[in-house]
């Protein structure tokens, strides 16, 4: 097998051999067929998340499964999976239906080893590589996972492009469809059309909201949530009071907010643009620290800020959703994906730092 290997943060991947270490019995193998590149991806390969190195990271992947341990049943050599998060399954709030606050979700999914301090993988020399990246490390062409983290797909969908549902797409959608929840005739805005938001305006078309605003300097994803089913666009930097124009396109505002950006600034917008009782959802990543000022006005009238993980979903149930909203046309989300070959990994990458793609997608050969 091969990886994309991350030496050095902020340093060029190196594709090269590596090996998986003998499976745990709730691990299985899986040959990636297709996998997203994230922006969370970004914080372990700048170095904003302390991954230790050397170290594979990639938390999108979609494949066959190969290999599997003494323990799984559920699963079978030749099973369609998509990759998410992994989580216990065990603790109260995995048992509640919230996997994605699991009490091991650091340790499961940050750490770059199994929970027991061992890697998954070994160089040529045998020396240790650091994977276990949400439970998976799919920059690769095959990854260690376990069952848990593993969702059986229909062999007949096309593959490749699934694997951004384990993650960011399932993020935004999640966020509107599992946390803010809106009933037909609602308002809802997003701030930030990258992946996640995008996700977020699909899921909030599919959910009825009459009003949908987009907001993003990206002149180009604007056209795009439109067609996705914004019902208004907006560009910050061509305004002088984006909270103005909201209130104005929304009949004096919303309902909900996703904030799929992660700054004070843009918080404070989606906040102040909400109806009483209203609910402000953050998802944005800007790292691990980061403080913002908001007015505590904003909250004292009813409204609320929420700050979502993974789009407080269970992978195993939210992914066939997302799965059959698409192929009833109601989540087109294969319209964001633009695949490269996996020795173009850099170019991906910068292809969705730049913004130039809303979704890479490598697909091995």
């Amino acid at each position: 097998m091969r990886a994309a290997v991350l030496t050095t943060p902020g340093e060029p991947l190196q594709v090269r051999p590596v090996s998986a270490s003998p499976l745990e019995p709730d691990e299985i193998l899986v040959r990636i067929v297709g996998v997203g590149v994230c922006h969370t991806d970004f914080a372990a390969l700048s170095g904003a998340v302390p991954l230790p190195l050397p170290a594979v990271v990639g938390h999108e992947g979609s494949g066959v499964v190969e290999q599997t341990g003494a323990d799984v049943t559920d699963l079978a050599v030749g099973d369609h999976v998509v990759l998410s998060f992994d989580c216990c399954r065990e603790c109260s709030q995995c048992r509640a239906g919230h996997p994605a606050y699991c009490e091991l979700f650091a340790a499961m999914n940050y750490f770059g080893t199994r929970l027991d301090g061992e890697a998954t993988l070994r160089d040529e020399a045998g020396e240790p590589v650091h994977g276990s990246w949400f439970g998976q490390s799919s920059f690769a062409t095959h990854a260690v996972a376990s069952a848990r983290n593993a969702v059986r797909v229909d062999p007949s969908l096309p593959l490749e492009l699934l694997g951004p549902l384990g993650c960011g797409l399932l993020t935004g959608a999640g966020t509107v469809l599992n946390v803010l929840r809106p009933q037909p005739g609602q308002r809802i805005g997003v701030w930030g059309l990258g992946a996640v938001g995008l996700a977020a305006i699909m899921a909030a078309k599919a959910a009825g909201c009459s009003v949908i605003v987009g907001v993003d300097p990206n002149q180009e994803r604007r056209r795009i949530a439109a067609d996705l089913g914004a019902t208004h666009t907006i560009d910050p930097t061509a305004t002088s009071d984006v909270a103005w124009d909201v209130l104005e396109v929304s009949d004096g505002g919303l309902d909900f907010s996703v904030d799929a950006v992660g700054l004070g600034s843009v918080i404070r917008e989606a906040l102040a643009v909400l109806r009483t009782p209203g609910t402000c959802a953050t998802v944005g990543l800007q790292g691990l620290e980061n403080d913002i000022t908001i007015d505590q006005g904003h909250l004292l009238i009813g409204r609320t800020l929420t700050g979502v993980i993974e789009g407080d979903a269970d992978p195993r149930t939210f992914i066939p959703q997302l799965i059959q909203l698409w192929q009833d046309g109601k989540f087109p989300f294969d319209r964001l994906i633009e695949t490269f070959g996996f020795e173009e990994i850099d170019k991906a990458i910068d292809a969705a730092a730049s913004g130039r793609v809303v979704k890479p997608v490598l697909v091995m050969a």
